[in-house]
């Protein structure tokens, strides 16, 4: 059976970019492209985002930008937690 394509436009770097991430996986654009959209995206990623994006314009407490650094500098290393962990 064959499934129904459609096409996409896309700028030729974001197009290089895909097909270049496809051909190190060894798999198709398509799926490469099917991998970054949610199988079954209700919203509520996006509602999440929304919601957390106005707690921080409406001056909600954030976390500093020194501590989110000095825990991105552990990625990778014998020091790295998980974020929930710290």
């Amino acid at each position: 059976m064959t499934a129904k394509t459609e096409t996409i436009e896309v700028d030729a770097d974001t197009a290089a970019l895909l097909k270049a991430r496809a051909e190190e996986r060894g798999v198709s654009v398509a799926t490469v492209v099917a991998e970054l959209v949610p199988a079954e995206d209700d919203g509520t990623s996006v509602t999440e985002m929304d919601r957390r994006w106005a707690a921080v314009e409406s001056g909600e407490p954030t976390i500093p930008h020194e501590e989110v650094r000095a825990w991105l500098q552990t990625w990778g290393t014998p020091d790295f937690k998980p974020w929930s962990k710290r």
